[in-house]
């Protein structure tokens, strides 16, 4: 691997990782990113760590190593409150976010301006659907509208980072397209199957409907098969949902973003393990 050499004008270079799913998948994490962001010079990083520990949630150790291996953000959705811990450091945690609709009051906080290795002002929210989802919450695009009226891009915002949790990709096209050409970026989570959808939309937003897992693919959605598989064939429940073990494979999203319009300039799946094909962007 290697980044070569950047010109003085160099777009933001920037990534995105799907949940971590369990052991296998953050462990995968810990390990790959540190290179990742030193051989390709990556100025800001997402992660996804709702399934962290052991599929369900997130504690203050997983996150902490998280932010340790180079993560600048770490995101959450509908299992933001597993692990009940969570509802204590996500008051002090300014780089942990838990979905932006939930109710006035709920702890932690949904967005936050955070600044890039390239000095970047970088506005990262997570946004919850609706659609098939529980808990329900807010009208996720109210939230979305009042989060970029607030902190338009190009003004207070050199770039503007979306990770909407959802299941139905109908929504999540639709906020991709809601949001175009206000935010720099709008990517799904929470299906753990990366989409082949990527794309810069019409009027600049990188999109793909869902970023897939950091976890192993040889699994039911990063769990351990054989109790899925059992509960689809007999419909009775024989124990609880484990996490696979095995080598995990790291899903997520590349863009580079333009320094003078904040917008997508190039978009590329990436896809590091076992049992999918692997890709890295070839604009690095």
């Amino acid at each position: 691997m290697g980044g070569g050499v950047r010109k003085a004008d160099a777009l933001m270079r920037f990534l995105f990782l799907g949940d971590m799913v369990g052991r296998t998948g953050r462990n995968a994490v810990f390990q790959r990113l540190p290179g990742l962001i030193s051989d390709y010079r990556l100025d800001f990083v997402v992660v996804n760590g709702e399934n962290a520990a052991g599929g369900f949630g997130i504690t203050e150790e997983i996150f902490d190593k998280t932010l340790e291996a180079g993560a600048d953000v770490v995101t959450t959705g509908n299992h933001v409150w597993d692990q009940k811990e969570a509802l204590s450091f996500a008051e002090r945690a300014d780089r942990f976010l838990r979905p932006l609709n939930f109710p006035t009051g709920t702890p932690g906080r949904g967005s936050g301006l955070f600044e890039a290795r390239n000095g970047a002002r970088v506005l990262v929210a997570n946004i919850m659907g609706q659609a098939f989802m529980a808990p329900s919450l807010d009208d996720p695009f109210r939230a979305a509208a009042d989060l970029v009226g607030a902190c338009p891009l190009g003004e207070q915002a050199d770039a503007i980072v979306v990770d909407f949790h959802g299941e139905a990709t109908a929504e999540k096209l639709c906020m991709g397209h809601f949001l175009d050409g206000r935010a720099s970026v709008v990517v799904g989570t929470h299906t753990h199957v990366p989409t082949a959808d990527h794309q810069i939309l019409a009027q600049g937003t990188a999109y793909q409907s869902d970023a897939g897992m950091c976890g192993d693919y040889d699994s039911s959605l990063g769990m351990d098969k054989e109790e899925p598989l059992n509960r689809f064939v007999t419909k009775i429940a024989r124990g609880r949902m484990e996490p696979a073990q095995g080598p995990a494979t790291l899903c997520g999203l590349a863009v580079e973003i333009s320094d003078r319009s904040g917008l997508a300039e190039k978009v590329a799946p990436v896809r590091i393990g076992p049992h999918l094909q692997e890709t890295l962007p070839d604009f690095w």
